[in-house]
């Protein structure tokens, strides 16, 4: 339950630093003094948050499914987090009857040296296509 809100937590931090990136709004504690007057250092300045960026986790999907027959309700899921280049993680919960595992993949260039449940997979494909 509490990696399920810690991912929760990181996804709302995500989802409001894109909104007030795509908003325009500047960043917290910035004033109008933390900027370049001229256009070269804007332009340097763009370059140097897009360069940023592309390490951030930007990349998201969430498969859900369920694991076993007998259980009902699409209680499993896998979460890819990847950055621009495909570098991040696959995170999976499959919930059984009586218990629950969550397991962790490295991803590196939108593969993993992990062999990848086709949920998992799936997840890696969804986010690759994801656009923010």
């Amino acid at each position: 339950m509490a990696v399920a809100l810690a991912i929760l937590a990181l996804l709302v931090a995500l989802a409001a630093l894109g909104l007030a990136l795509r908003s325009g709004r500047p960043a917290p504690g910035a004033t109008a003094d933390d900027l370049p007057a001229d256009a070269a250092g804007l332009r340097r300045e763009v370059a140097a948050l897009r360069a940023e960026a592309a390490g951030a986790l930007r990349h998201l999907a969430v498969v859900r499914y369920d694991a076993f027959d007998e259980m009902g309700g699409l209680l499993s899921w896998s979460l890819a987090l990847l950055d621009d280049a495909g570098d991040g993680v696959v995170l999976t919960s499959i919930r059984g009857r009586n218990e629950a595992r969550t397991y962790a993949k490295s991803v590196a260039g939108w593969s993993s040296d992990q062999e990848l449940s086709p949920e998992e997979s799936e997840a890696v494909a969804h986010a690759r296509l994801a656009r923010s």
